[in-house]
């Protein structure tokens, strides 16, 4: 499955009605650890496919989504399970523990 990009309109289908965990990733074209990360992202889309789902919300074109989940500084990663906001971390993390924010909600 290729990475997914959600706006508010299509949030809710595609992060909170999904059968599967949800890594969401608050980023913005202007943001360098966003930039850094952003092949990790991408990686983890192939690696956990029909395992769990990976998505990208610009947070300039979506500010709302930004607000309604608390995100203060992005990269801001959340895991949704069923819905939720399972885990959330901010800033730009290894690729091991990104993989264990997917692992712990599957």
């Amino acid at each position: 499955m290729a990475l997914l990009h959600a706006t508010t309109d299509s949030f809710d289908k595609q992060v909170l009605q999904a059968d599967k965990p949800v890594l969401v990733d608050f980023w913005a074209a202007w943001c360098g650890p966003c930039r850094m990360i952003a092949p990790v992202v991408e990686q983890l889309a192939q690696e956990y496919d029909g395992k769990a789902l990976v998505c990208k919300v610009d947070v300039d074109e979506s500010p709302e989504l930004a607000q309604k989940y608390g995100v203060m500084s992005i990269p801001t990663l959340a895991v949704f399970k069923n819905g939720q906001v399972a885990a959330k971390s901010v800033g730009a993390l290894p690729k091991p523990r990104i993989q264990q924010l997917i692992d712990d909600a599957l």
